[in-house]
C-alpha cells in the first residue's frame, strides 16, 4: 500500500502546543486519560441494555409481537456496546490496564464483529488517513451510496440523499457476511503480518467467532425461545436494522458534512498539511451540550477530540473541547462543529444531495 506524508512547516507549532495544553489539564488535575469506574459502570449498563432483554426472550412466554420492541431495546444496547465499550477498548483508552482493554475489546465478537478487522479499519486507516480516498474505507463506494468527491458519479446517486438511511440501516448485517472478504483483502495486502499476526490465524478467529454468534444470537433462540422460527428470524433482523441506524449516522455525522473536507495528496503522495490540522479540517463535532447523548454515543459526538486524541478516554472529551477549540482559534486553524444533531443531520443531508449532482 502506498503512504501518505503530512507536511505543513509553517504550522509545525501548532501540533507541540495543543499537546502541551491537553497534557497540563490531565497533569493539573491529577487525572489519568484513561477511563476509570465510570467505564466499568457503562460497560455493565450497555451490555445490561443488550444481553438482558436477550435472556428474557429465552426464558419468559409472552405474546409474540412483543420480539420487536425487546429486539428494538438489544439493538440499542448492541449500539451502546459499539459506540461506548468496544471502541474505547481497542483504542486502548477504556482502562490504564492493557488486559482490561483487551477483555472488552471482544465485545465486538458478541454484537456480530470482528476486533482486528476494526482495528485495520478503523484505527489503522480511517484515524490515519481520514476522509482521503483510496486510503479510508469508510469513503469508499458503498453500492449506491457515492461517499467521496473523488468517486465514480452514476446516475442513481442523484437520490442518495433519500435513501441513504434505509441503508444504513444494512450496516451491521453486511458486515456479519462482508467481514470475511475484508480479512482476504487486509490479507493480501500485508496488513495482517504488519499487526503480527497470521492470516489463517485471522481467518480461522474470524469463522470460529461467526459461528459463535450465529449459533447463540440466531439458532439458540430458535431452538429454545417460545416464538416461531421466522418470528425468531425478523427480531434477529430488526436488532440489526436498529443497530445499523444508529451506529451508521452517528459517525458519518462526524466526517460526511459539509464542514469536514475530502483531500487528495499530491503527486509525491504529500498532503501539504501538518496531519493534526488535516484531523481537525476532515472530522466536525455536534451536539457537545447533550449529555445523556454524549454519554449514550460513546462521546463520539467529540470526534474532533477523539481524532487528535484516540488515546484518551471519550469520558474526558467535554473537558478537554474547550482546550482543544481555543488553542485553534490561537493558531487560527478551523475547529469544525454542528451546534445541534439535527443540524448535522442536515448538513450531512445536504452534503449526500451535492455527492450525487
Amino acid at each position: 500500500m502506498k503512504t501518505i506524508k503530512f507536511i505543513n512547516k509553517d504550522k509545525g507549532l501548532f501540533t507541540a502546543t495543543l499537546r502541551k495544553n491537553v497534557n497540563d489539564y490531565f497533569q493539573k488535575n491529577q487525572l489519568s486519560q484513561k477511563g476509570n469506574w465510570t467505564m466499568l459502570l457503562k460497560a455493565l449498563a450497555m451490555m445490561s441494555l443488550y444481553f438482558g432483554p436477550f435472556i428474557i426472550l429465552l426464558i419468559f412466554p409472552m405474546s409474540s409481537w412483543l420480539i420487536f420492541p425487546i429486539s428494538i431495546v438489544m439493538g440499542i444496547g448492541m449500539s451502546g456496546i459499539g459506540m461506548s465499550v468496544m471502541h474505547d477498548a481497542v483504542h486502548g483508552s477504556f482502562s490504564n490496564f492493557a488486559w482490561l482493554n483487551k477483555l472488552f475489546g471482544t465485545s465486538m465478537y458478541f454484537i456480530g464483529g470482528n476486533t482486528f478487522n476494526w482495528k485495520v479499519q478503523h484505527n489503522l486507516l480511517h484515524h490515519t488517513y481520514t476522509n482521503i480516498e483510496g486510503f479510508d474505507e469508510d469513503i469508499d463506494p458503498k453500492g449506491v451510496l457515492r461517499l467521496s468527491v473523488q468517486s465514480k458519479l452514476k446516475k442513481v446517486h442523484r437520490y442518495q440523499h433519500i435513501y441513504a438511511f434505509f441503508l444504513y440501516c444494512l450496516m451491521t448485517l453486511s458486515r456479519t457476511v462482508n467481514e470475511f472478504k475484508q480479512l482476504y483483502r487486509y490479507n493480501k495486502k500485508g496488513f495482517t503480518r504488519q499487526q503480527g499476526s497470521t492470516p489463517k490465524k485471522e481467518m480461522i478467529k474470524l469463522a470460529v467467532t461467526k459461528v459463535a454468534y450465529l449459533g447463540i444470537f440466531l439458532v439458540l433462540p430458535m431452538l429454545i425461545a417460545p416464538f416461531s422460527w421466522w418470528l425468531v428470524l425478523l427480531g434477529f433482523v430488526t436488532m440489526h436494522l436498529t443497530a445499523g441506524l444508529f451506529m451508521t449516522t452517528v459517525f458519518q455525522m462526524a466526517h460526511l458534512v459539509e464542514e469536514a473536507e475530502q483531500p487528495l495528496p499530491n503527486g509525491q503522495g504529500i498532503i501539504e498539511n501538518e496531519w493534526t490540522i488535516h484531523e481537525l479540517e476532515t472530522t466536525a463535532n455536534f451536539a457537545r451540550k447533550s449529555r445523556i447523548f454524549g454519554w449514550m454515543i460513546g462521546g463520539l459526538n467529540y470526534q474532533v477530540e477523539h481524532h487528535l486524541f484516540p488515546y484518551i478516554s471519550h469520558i474526558h472529551y467535554r473537558a478537554i473541547s474547550p482546550i482543544v477549540k481555543q488553542t485553534a482559534l490561537e493558531f487560527g486553524v478551523r475547529y469544525n462543529e454542528n451546534k445541534t444533531f439535527f443540524g448535522a443531520i442536515g448538513s450531512h443531508i445536504r452534503m449526500l444531495k451535492k455527492l450525487g449532482r
